[in-house]
């Protein structure tokens, strides 16, 4: 019988895309012979080529074409990702995203498309495109109900901690300083996630205090220049360059700890073992914050964390328990159970 085809879909954004990773391994863990692949907007593909249990990295333009519709070469790649979906022969196509827009990409491959139900996915009539659907309480953690799906899906089972899967760059940017450095992510996608600068200079003091380098990414230029602002407040800080997705795992994956706020690079620092603390100012870590042994959560809705429970946090989480490219053999839990079966030709 050949190696079953299979399809993820999760498109965006980085948290998401980090949230999907542990199924990814749960797959592997399952069946070993499968041939994986995972449809993820273009900018996201750096990050999916980490996982060594994903054997094809489809990109999608989606989100070039929308803020560019007239750039021909997002066209070009749009069409690339659509003929590379619809070519190849599927077994099963996967959306653990929920979304119409990742829900359209799944049926492009012309094959048994497997999702969340209406009551479970984020966008109710994404349902409709699917042709087994599965209920997954909105209540669980984001990873664990990707892992959820999965194994309704495939059968296995998932009764073991989340494995991210990444094996992470060997080295990092050659621009870090030569000791040892925390990253301070201080950038959010909305103002209401931010943490208030007095706090990142005062928890940058410490650090400094205690022997560390901070390094403070961004983004956009506007993230850099803040990032900038806050490198002159702070002792022995240099707020780095722009960066790709890959470059940017790099330096998380080196860095001596990582304090963040929600944002994807947090969530990123977590899955490449990193020992991290989560700033939540806006929004329920419970649902979506840190989701690891090496992460702490800190804060809530209306309520963040001053710089000293921070930086008390950051002296205890421990690191990952295993390297984060680890991925557990099929000897330690036996072969799964069947999951849902396709049709036989």
């Amino acid at each position: 019988m050949p190696a079953p085809r299979i399809l993820f879909v999760k498109l965006s954004s980085l948290g998401d895309v980090v949230h999907n990773l542990p199924a990814v391994s749960d797959l592997r863990q399952s069946r070993p012979e499968a041939h994986v692949a995972w449809a993820v907007e273009e900018a996201y593909a750096g990050l999916v080529n980490l996982h060594p249990g994903v054997d094809e990295v489809i990109p999608v333009a989606m989100r070039r074409l929308r803020r560019a519709p007239f750039d021909g070469s997002a066209w070009r790649a749009s069409r690339a990702a659509r003929r590379a979906i619809a070519r190849s022969r599927w077994d099963y196509v996967v959306d653990t995203q929920g979304l119409i827009k990742s829900a359209i990409v799944a049926r492009r491959a012309h094959a048994p498309v497997f999702g969340l139900d209406a009551a479970s996915a984020r966008e109710r009539l994404a349902a409709r495109f699917y042709d087994v659907s599965f209920r997954v309480p909105r209540a669980m953690h984001a990873v664990e109900r990707n892992r959820a799906l999965a194994a309704h899906v495939f059968g296995h089972g998932i009764d073991r901690p989340a494995h991210y899967g990444l094996v992470p760059p060997a080295m990092p940017p050659g621009w870090v300083p030569p000791r040892p450095y925390v990253v301070l992510l201080h950038a959010a996608s909305h103002a209401r996630k931010r943490w208030p600068d007095e706090r990142w200079i005062a928890l940058g003091h410490v650090l400094a205090a205690t022997g560390y380098a901070t390094i403070l990414p961004g983004g956009t230029a506007e993230e850099r220049a803040h990032a900038a602002r806050l490198a002159a407040a702070i002792p022995d800080a240099l707020a780095a360059p722009a960066t790709t997705i890959a470059e940017a795992a790099a330096l998380l994956a080196h860095a001596s700890h990582v304090a963040g706020v929600d944002t994807g690079l947090t969530h990123l620092a977590v899955a490449l073992g990193r020992p991290t603390v989560g700033i939540y100012c806006a929004t329920r870590p419970e649902l979506t914050g840190l989701h690891g042994i090496n992460a702490v959560n800190l804060g809530g809705p209306g309520a963040p964390p001053d710089a000293q429970a921070v930086a008390e946090a950051l002296a205890y989480v421990p690191p990952a328990a295993e390297p984060p490219g680890y991925v557990p053999s099929m000897a330690e839990d036996g072969p799964a159970a069947p999951g849902y079966m396709p049709p036989t030709a």
